[in-house]
């Protein structure tokens, strides 16, 4: 009424109450009656305040991406944003008198995409598309020590890159080129397999080539075993027929020389009979045979003397005319 208004605030609302050009009243939620026609009344957000953004810059292979993110700030100096900025209310006290308010965001948005665009110009496509925790770290680190935020007079809280994306046809091309290192891989994975595969073969059949070789070794040995076995066997009866051989020979010589020494005997008993038969000769020399017949008769046996009278018979057989013997005489002389 008349000019004379009552206005009230929120607690995330920083109030400045100018009058004639000096600040009377300020704070944060406050309330107050107010001269509309002398009183300029200028609002701040306290709070944080979230700015997303999407823009698109070239990566230094001059492929074009879409950087999209958010960057959270707020005011912290009231007074200096209020020099630079008219956030000042309409006389009805219900909304901003200029679009101030919203060029704010805006300004902080240009920012980082000024330094975006600095980051990504030193970056090729691939390593862009990978950078977007590393490119939100650098940039929020240079805005925080920019002097055009310093001057606005507010603080960056946060800065998210939440997606940088190429363009279609470029997406569909690094998709392309991904899915065949994708299946060279695979390729490579089933020629590793079968690689592998026929290296287990051939070690397989390498065990078995030398499980046969040690098979054969032994059974070579065992066979070499045996045949110096037999070896053994032969030469131990080599040298038993050997030393029976020497044995034999050795008893063949002596019997040799006991033969030979027997018909040394022999020979010295038949020199001592014929030395004694010649010296009986030469005693009997001169002498009648049947002196000599008659004088070896003495002492004979019936029967010697009977045959030697069948002999002189024998003898004289012409000049018998008939001679007759019993068989008395026959039996007589067969049992005897």
């Amino acid at each position: 009424m008349l000019g004379f208004r009552f206005i009230k605030f929120q607690p995330s609302e920083y109030v400045l109450m100018y009058r004639n050009g000096r600040v009377v009243k300020e704070g944060s939620g406050i309330s107050f009656y107010y001269y509309a026609p002398t009183t300029s009344i200028v609002v701040l957000p306290v709070g944080s305040i979230d700015a997303p953004f999407i823009f698109e810059e070239v990566t230094s292979d001059f492929q074009t991406v879409t950087v999209q993110g958010q960057i959270t700030f707020r005011i912290v100096d009231q007074k200096k944003i209020a020099e630079l900025l008219n956030y000042t209310l309409d006389m009805k006290g219900k909304s901003y008198a200029s679009d101030d308010p919203q060029k704010l965001p805006q300004r902080v948005i240009n920012i980082v995409r000024v330094l975006t665009k600095k980051t990504l110009e030193g970056l090729q496509l691939k390593d862009a598309i990978k950078s977007s925790e590393a490119l939100a770290k650098g940039i929020l680190n240079e805005i925080r020590q920019n002097g055009e935020i310093e001057l606005l007079g507010i603080e960056i809280l946060g800065l998210s890159i939440l997606a940088i994306l190429p363009n279609k046809e470029t997406a569909r091309a690094l998709e392309a080129e991904t899915r065949e290192q994708i299946l060279r891989k695979a390729d490579e994975a089933v020629y590793e397999r079968r690689n592998s595969s026929i290296e287990q073969e051939r070690r397989v059949k390498e065990n078995e080539y030398n499980t046969e070789i040690a098979v054969e070794n032994k059974k070579r040995q065992v066979k070499e075993t045996q045949l110096e076995a037999e070896r053994a066997v032969q030469q131990k009866k080599h040298q038993l027929t050997e030393e029976q051989i020497n044995f034999e020979t050795t008893l063949e010589e002596k019997k040799k020389g006991l033969i030979e020494l027997a018909v040394e005997n022999s020979n010295a008993q038949a020199d001592a009979k014929a030395y004694e038969l010649s010296a009986v000769m030469k005693a009997l020399e001169g002498i009648d045979p049947n002196v000599i017949q008659s004088l070896a008769s003495i002492g004979m046996q019936p029967n010697k003397l009977i045959a030697m009278a069948f002999q002189e018979l024998a003898e004289k057989a012409g000049q018998i005319g008939q001679l007759n013997i019993t068989p008395d005489l026959l039996q007589e002389l067969m049992r005897e």
